[in-house]
């Protein structure tokens, strides 16, 4: 991992942690802004955390910041809207920039992303409506798994094995009004491997009696388990790594990032998607993975703010 570039705290400035958000991914952000708050008070650093339930330009107006650190996981936080309206104001900023977070945050753009590049990711089918069931069936056959493309935390995903459930899946995930996809069923090992300032972190294999790694297997359930090292050989895992940062480059994803992936009974690996503002409380899984490393939480949120100190809007 590269040396730490920033000694001082007061280099920083004054940061503005910002959290919370109107997406349905609201109450794990104010639990990861709350997380990174304190992990950079205790280090010193002059910050101030910020929920921003409307406007984030209403959020900052009455106060004098030098950079964010932004928390905001899903829309409005993690999709393009937040990162301009930072350029606008000419605040540098954690994260990617307008664009990588914009094709980060749609699922389905990030495939098309991937495949014009020769990435492998499952075959997918996009659901306009139930006239489209019979094409998806044919192509896709069953199991498939249905995701609304802008929405995380597996938030409005479900498996279909058969046609009822594929309809009553679109329904479902037709509800969060983003575009609507069918993917063909991985079977294998799920897998997530953290970024930072481009270099990957070791992968953890994620492990769940749930149908798959959803919201409950996420944040509620006990029976979920993360396996750092994952057990892949070295060489293995290396590819893994790999992979990752080569799928962020793809989509010009910098700062710190998340990448999901399977390998498949064929040993093939498969890109799911790419969280560009991943969970960061003290059991989310790239400090998991940063720990492995000898990275404590509270230096790893340093090694993220570090990432604003390109200049506004223009995160290393």
């Amino acid at each position: 991992m590269k040396p730490l570039r920033i000694k001082n705290a007061a280099d920083f400035g004054k940061v503005a942690v910002l959290l919370g958000g109107s997406a349905a991914e609201r109450e794990i952000s104010l639990n990861s802004g709350n997380a990174v708050y304190q992990a950079l008070k205790a280090q010193g650093v002059d910050a101030v955390a910020i929920d921003v339930t409307g406007s984030p330009i209403e959020a900052l107006a009455n106060i004098k910041v030098d950079r964010v650190f932004n928390v905001i996981h899903g829309r409005g936080g993690e999709d393009g809207v937040l990162q301009a309206v930072l350029q606008v104001l000419g605040l540098p900023y954690t994260g990617s920039g307008v664009m990588a977070s914009a094709l980060s945050m749609d699922k389905l753009r990030t495939k098309l992303c991937w495949q014009g590049l020769g990435l492998s990711t499952p075959l997918w089918f996009v659901l306009k409506s139930t006239t489209d069931i019979d094409a998806c069936i044919a192509k896709l056959g069953f199991p498939v798994i249905v995701k609304p493309a802008q929405e995380g935390s597996s938030i409005g995903m479900s498996k279909a094995t058969n046609r009822d459930e594929l309809t009553a899946a679109l329904e479902l995930a037709s509800q969060f009004h983003c575009d609507v996809y069918a993917e063909q069923w991985v079977q294998g090992q799920e897998y997530t491997v953290g970024v930072l300032d481009g270099e990957a972190l070791p992968a953890i294999r994620l492990e769940t009696p749930n149908t798959f790694y959803d919201f409950d297997a996420k944040y509620r359930a006990n029976t979920t388990q993360y396996h750092c090292p994952c057990g892949l050989s070295a060489e293995r895992e290396q590819q893994l790594q790999a992979l990752a940062v080569q799928a962020c480059q793809a989509l010009n994803v910098k700062s710190w990032a998340r990448v999901d992936v399977f390998i498949d009974s064929n040993g093939q690996s498969q890109l799911i998607e790419v969280n560009t503002v991943p969970g960061m409380t003290d059991h989310s899984l790239v400090p998991m993975a940063a720990k492995a490393v000898g990275i404590s939480f509270e230096e790893l949120v340093w090694r993220i703010l570090e990432t604003s100190m390109a200049g506004a809007g223009e995160p290393v």
